[in-house]
């Protein structure tokens, strides 16, 4: 028997093209294409009184030139609300191109095509528009105070107040022994993948068919949009994706404006038209996340167990809010990790400012919540004189309640309910991969030479593979290849590799016989996407079983041929035997009598032709079948999977410049069976990396008339290899999901989400050596604002007025 592909670490196959420079982007698409650009607002909030064009229209090489006038019936209208809720009362969307005001910088005012981004960026400063200024909203201080409003008929910057409760919270801190306060917070940061935005767009007018290319991560999303938009039927647009320079959230976001104004010019003028972002748009234009405020209420015991939460947050969506309320939803309902309080209630506000948009960035609203919650257990064991896992280890769901249901609604509609895990097991594994216990005697020995080290811990728990389906094809040809198809979308996950696992293992074929394509709604037009950690749990599963209806297809055939059981066969390297016999026949072969022929085109196809197979007494397909060795399957789950992780941190603080060096690094991880380990300690060292840069450097940083002063990689600080840990510690633990056929949790985001938790402590640690009432109560933190906060003394908390 071959042995098994799944739990593997087999190397990546598509590192080979990448390496090599033989990626093909959503750019490196119709070379002949004419280009667009978009004409952005540089004011955060100003009425347009009037746009004129005139000088764009006789420049040479100029193709088109709209504003908001230009465009008709469903184009003209806002773009769509993507994800509502009925606690979103006051949403509100842009359009594809400006109407009346801008709510932010960067807002889409204008569209040029021309026959190259140079000519068409020489038109957008032919443009002439004469705006009226209004005053602006720029953070959640200034949107809440709601002495100005972004939108004028949303009363207070108020979209939503979404409140949730088990328990009864109040009461059970008022009776608590012991009761402490905390206010909280984390500052916007963004994705910043290496390619920005893109999308290409062909019209055939004899098929009446349009073609798209994107750089997303939903390509049938922008499908369904596209069509809606422009008055197509779904039939007649194809999206495909093709490699995708880094996704991490912001790419989930659809329809931008450019994936709908491309198509329309490509239709209306008959010619290839392609937008490719560059990065100060992507700064200014595309969507950020994290901005939170919270203040935190909780009541424990003299253990320190937690009998009463009580979190009120603020959330800051930016100008619009086309993702609905996804972001503070998982930060309410996340926040609570491995946990179990005696009571929880949770409120919060989500917020307009005249800002970028927010949405999920890899993530998506649990680092906010495990800070916070992080930053509370932290709290107690200060409080208490405990050590800070001891706190952690009382307030555990135990392994023994699973699955264990929170009383909350989830972000998917369904309910917050864990379905595997062993928190005190994975505990047990942390501590001794960061050497807990040594540590005291580590620090004495750093402070004896002068250092200043610390040790942070935090714990998460992060909802994978939301629903509500995936789905996956399967075909064998006759040369006994395997041709795999999954809808959702690739952006360096390594698919293709550990889709190829689950498949051979299934069908019993070579790894190197399986092609995977993803993102193509040429080839499996129903999907939903790649976001929220899914597609192992999600694809990985309908291909698992759509796999499953290709091997029972080809055993039945094959017991024909074979004149076996089906019971005595096997599938081995892609050939069919009969178990303890030299009989067999290869799957090519079975392929070519899945399909009754008329006509013979090869040696090998004569073995299908009326002559040759099949019973003269029955039709050549049963009612029952269909011609064609291959399976299609979908796999819908009844709610989400939660995966789990503890990581912790050794820093030092330099004594004199407070500059924050990591000595170590370690991660535990539970995401169930793992399909290829490489591939998942992979995606936790990505996000490690990701997680240093939100807790000790990236940050979005407005002025008060909302100018983005960072909106370019000189000014904006993200990590460099320099800066992450050169060597991460990573550990597994195995507790398989019972909700899917393969026991898989996912694993994309897992590593980013403790960081500013796990670094707050760390940093907060190595500071109280030498101030006990030092504390840290808002991320990222800079060397300066360390040296500020060493010279304030600011408390851990305070008693609740």
């Amino acid at each position: 028997m071959s042995a098994k592909l799944v739990g593997a670490k087999v190397q990546r196959v598509e590192d080979d093209r990448f390496v090599r420079g033989n990626g093909r982007y959503v750019d490196d698409v119709a070379p002949d294409a004419l280009h667009a650009a978009v004409l952005r607002s540089p004011h955060a909030h100003a009425r347009i009184l009037s746009i004129d064009v005139d000088a764009v229209l006789d420049l040479d090489g100029v193709h088109a030139v709209w504003t908001h006038e230009d465009l008709e019936g469903a184009m003209a209208e806002p773009l769509p609300l993507l994800i509502p809720h009925p606690t979103l009362t006051h949403g509100r969307t842009q359009y594809a191109l400006a109407k009346d005001e801008v709510n932010h910088v960067g807002e889409a005012i204008a569209f040029v095509v021309a026959t190259d981004r140079y000519v068409a960026e020489d038109a957008l400063a032919r443009i002439v528009v004469d705006y009226e200024l209004l005053p602006a909203v720029v953070g959640i201080e200034a949107a809440r105070a709601a002495d100005l409003l972004v939108h004028e008929d949303v009363p207070g910057n108020v979209a939503a107040t979404t409140e949730q409760s088990n328990g009864d919270a109040p009461a059970a801190i008022a009776a608590a022994p012991h009761r402490l306060a905390l206010d909280l917070q984390i500052e916007r940061s963004a994705c910043m993948p290496m390619e920005g935005r893109g999308v290409v767009a062909r019209w055939d007018p004899d098929q009446g068919r349009l073609q798209v290319w994107s750089s997303t991560q939903t390509s049938t999303g922008v499908r369904a949009a596209v069509a809606a938009k422009l008055g197509l039927d779904l039939g007649q647009v194809d999206v495909i994706t093709p490699d995708v320079g880094g996704g991490f959230g912001v790419k989930i976001v659809h329809p931008w404006p450019e994936e709908l104004l491309v198509p329309l010019a490509a239709q209306r003028l008959g010619r290839a038209v392609k937008f490719t972002e560059d990065r100060r748009e992507h700064f200014i234009s595309s969507a950020h996340e994290r901005a939170q405020v919270h203040h935190v209420e909780v009541g424990f015991d003299d253990d320190g167990r937690v009998l009463g939460l009580d979190v009120r947050f603020w959330h800051d969506h930016g100008a619009y809010t086309p993702y609905g309320l996804i972001v503070p939803i998982i930060t309410s309902t996340q926040l609570l990790g491995p946990y179990k309080p005696g009571a929880y209630r949770v409120r919060f506000d989500s917020l307009y400012t005249n800002t970028v948009i927010v949405t999920p960035y890899r993530g998506a609203g649990r680092p906010q919540g495990c800070f916070v919650m992080e930053r509370t257990m932290d709290a107690i064991a200060a409080e208490l004189g405990m050590d800070r896992a001891e706190v952690r280890a009382a307030n555990f769901i135990q392994p023994d309640e699973f699955p264990y249901d929170h009383g909350l609604i989830f972000q998917d509609g369904r309910e917050l309910e864990y379905d595997s895990g062993d928190y005190p097991a994975m505990l047990e594994k942390i501590k001794e991969l960061v050497d807990w216990d040594g540590f005291p005697a580590f620090r004495e020995q750093q402070a004896a030479l002068g250092k200043r080290v610390g040790l942070g811990l935090a714990c998460y728990v992060e909802g994978t593979g939301v629903g509500p389906y995936e789905g996956a094809h399967v075909h064998i040809e006759t040369s006994g290849k395997v041709k795999v198809a999954t809808g959702l979308t690739t952006q360096g996950q390594g698919h293709q590799t550990a889709f190829a696992q689950i498949v051979a293992d299934e069908l019993g074929v070579r790894f190197e016989d399986v092609e995977i394509t993803t993102g193509d709604t040429r080839r499996m037009p129903y999907a939903v996407g790649t976001f929220a950690s899914r597609a192992a749990v999600m694809s990985g599963s309908a291909i698992h079983l759509a796999a499953k209806r290709t091997k029972e297809k080809a055993l039945r055939i094959a017991a024909d041929a074979l004149e076996a059981d089906v019971e005595d066969l096997e599938i081995v390297d892609g050939v069919v035997s009969v178990k303890g016999t030299e009989s067999s026949i290869p799957l090519g072969t079975i392929a070519v009598l899945s399909n009754p022929l008329r006509y013979a085109f090869d040696e090998a196809s004569k073995a299908a032709t009326q002559f040759n197979v099949g019973d003269p007494d029955k039709p050549p397909v049963a009612e029952d079948d269909e011609p064609g060795l291959e399976g299609k399957d979908f796999y819908s789950p009844p709610r989400s999977t939660f995966a789990s992780g503890m990581h912790a941190v050794i820093v030092e603080t330099d004594v004199d410049t407070a500059e924050i060096r990591i000595l170590k690094y370690a991660v535990v991880h539970d995401c169930g069976h793992l399909i290829n380990p490489m591939i998942v300690e992979g995606q936790i060292h990505g996000g490690v990396a990701q997680g240093v840069g939100g807790a000790l450097y990236e940050r979005m940083a407005y002025d008060e008339s909302g100018q983005l002063l960072n909106a370019s990689f000189m000014d904006f600080l993200m990590p460099y290899v320099t800066e992450v840990p050169t060597s991460i510690e990573i550990d597994h633990l195995e507790t398989p999901s019972p909700l899917n056929p393969l026991g898989i949790k996912g694993a994309g985001e897992a590593g980013v989400i403790p960081g500013s938790a796990a670094f707050a402590a760390a940093i907060e640690d190595a500071e109280r050596a030498v101030s006990p009432t030092f504390g840290i109560t808002a991320m990222p933190i800079s060397p300066s604002e360390l040296f500020a906060l060493r010279a304030a003394h600011v408390p851990h908390a305070q008693e609740p007025k």
